[in-house]
């Protein structure tokens, strides 16, 4: 189960959402998240009931014996207008990117470049690294 987020790591936290997960494409945009400012989007979809309320349904899937991000959730999310309200140009293009990983979002990569610093660039070409290698191994 989710532990508390104050306890734990943003990687922790991704860990902890992956338990069954085998999906590369899942694995890595979850990861991703966990990376991401010590894991802002999963510690959201976790703690923010504005969010979930704007989403119209839990951003994470606790239908399984193990709590799991719901991609198909947070696809529908960033359909929804005014979702990103309250996220930084470089919150929105991070998950933007992971949900693009899964198939539950598309991105414009000139957008996504121009949101992110040097850092986040590296995490996310990492994160697209471990879904397309991985899914061919």
């Amino acid at each position: 189960m989710v532990m508390a987020t104050d306890d734990v790591t943003g990687g922790e936290l991704a860990e902890s959402l992956l338990r069954e997960v085998d999906n590369q494409g899942m694995r890595a945009a979850t990861a991703l998240l966990g990376a991401y400012r010590d894991g802002l989007w999963l510690r959201r979809f976790l703690d923010d009931p504005e969010l979930e309320a704007v989403a119209g349904s839990p951003l994470i899937d606790r239908s399984g014996s193990h709590p799991s991000v719901g991609w198909n959730v947070v696809g529908r999310l960033m359909l929804t207008l005014g979702w990103s309200h309250r996220a930084l140009g470089s919150e929105t293009a991070v998950l933007e990117f992971a949900a693009s990983l899964v198939g539950s979002g598309s991105v414009q990569l000139q957008q996504v470049i121009q949101a992110v610093d040097g850092d986040e660039f590296r995490l996310l070409v990492r994160a697209l690294e471990e879904a397309a290698y991985s899914e061919k191994s």
